[in-house]
C-alpha cells in the first residue's frame, strides 16, 4: 500500500516505476483538504481483510483492516511494541483482573492486548464507528467482555475522578486535533497538560502502569517527559522515546513518541 507521509522527506529508495508496480492500493490526498483523500486500487481487496499478530510471550490477536478516507487502515504497526508492553504489565501485576482504561482507543489493539492478559478493560473513543470496529477485532481475536464507551475522553475521566474510580493501567493516544461525540473541541497543545494530570490521578497507588502515545510533528519525547515528570516525579521504572518503522534499506520512519512508566513490583 502506498500512502503519503509528511515526515518522509528524504530521497526514495525505489524508483517511481517500482513503487507503481508494488502498490496494490495508493492514497491520493484531496487538493483542498490534505487530511482526507481517496484510495485507488489496482485490484480489489479481500472483503474479509485480516492480519494476525503474535508475540513470543503468548499474545495472539486477529485485526480487521479496511481503507478509510483519512488514509488509515485500522492498524498502526509501530504500536506493536506497546501492545507487548501492555501485555507484560498486566500479566506481571500481582492483582487479579487489573482494571485498564484505554482513552482515544481507536480500533482497540491495545485494549485487546490488555484483555488477552486478563484485565478488565474499559475502551473509550469519541467515534462510534471505530468502537464498532474495535468490537469486531475483539470477536475476531476470540476475546469478550470489554466495556465499550463512546464519549469525550476529558469529560469521562473528570467524571471518574469525581466518582473516586481508579485503574491499574491507563493508556492514552490523544490526537493533535479532534472532536468529541457532541462536538467538543480537542487541541493537543492546549489540553494535554490537564488531560495528563486528571488521568494520572486515576492510577491505583500501589500497582499501576501508564502509557502515553502522541503523534504530532511539534511534540518531542522530551516534551512528553517534561509533562509527565512534573505531574508524577516518583514513577518507578520509566522510559520514553520515538516509535518508528524500519524499511529494508535500514531507513527509520518516525511515527510518534511514547512515555511509559510502571511500579517496580508490576
Amino acid at each position: 500500500m502506498r500512502r503519503p507521509e509528511p515526515q518522509a522527506i528524504w530521497d526514495k529508495s525505489l524508483s517511481e516505476a517500482e513503487w507503481n508496480r508494488l502498490a496494490v492500493a495508493s492514497f491520493r490526498k484531496e487538493k483542498h483538504n490534505p487530511e482526507k483523500g481517496q484510495w485507488e486500487f489496482k485490484q480489489k481487496l479481500a472483503h474479509n481483510w485480516q492480519i494476525p499478530y503474535q508475540n513470543k510471550e503468548g499474545l495472539k490477536l486477529v485485526l480487521n483492516l479496511a481503507t478509510t478516507s483519512f488514509k488509515h487502515i485500522g492498524l498502526f504497526p509501530e504500536q506493536a511494541v506497546n501492545w507487548d508492553y501492555i501485555y507484560r504489565q498486566v500479566k506481571a501485576m500481582p492483582v487479579e483482573n487489573p482494571r485498564v482504561l484505554n482513552l482515544f482507543a481507536y480500533t482497540g489493539a491495545a485494549s485487546l492486548a490488555a484483555k488477552a492478559a486478563g484485565a478488565e478493560v474499559t475502551h473509550l473513543d469519541a467515534v462510534k464507528q471505530v468502537v464498532t470496529w474495535s468490537r469486531h477485532n475483539m470477536e475476531s481475536s476470540g476475546l469478550q467482555d470489554i466495556r465499550w464507551i463512546v464519549d469525550d475522553a476529558m469529560k469521562f475521566i473528570k467524571r471518574e475522578q469525581r466518582r473516586g474510580n481508579t485503574y491499574h493501567g491507563i493508556i492514552l493516544d490523544p490526537p493533535a486535533y479532534g472532536r468529541g461525540p457532541d462536538g467538543e473541541k480537542w487541541v493537543l497543545e492546549e489540553q494535554v497538560n490537564e488531560l495528563l494530570k486528571t488521568a494520572i490521578s486515576l492510577l491505583e497507588p500501589e500497582h499501576h502502569f501508564f502509557l502515553l502515545n502522541m503523534y504530532s510533528l511539534s511534540f518531542s519525547a522530551l516534551i512528553a517527559a517534561n509533562l509527565v515528570q512534573q505531574i508524577k516525579p516518583d514513577q518507578g521504572d520509566f522510559n520514553y522515546g520515538e516509535l518508528f518503522l524500519q524499511d529494508e534499506f535500514k531507513k527509520k520512519l518516525p511515527l510518534g513518541i511514547f512515555y511509559r512508566f510502571h511500579t517496580k513490583t508490576s
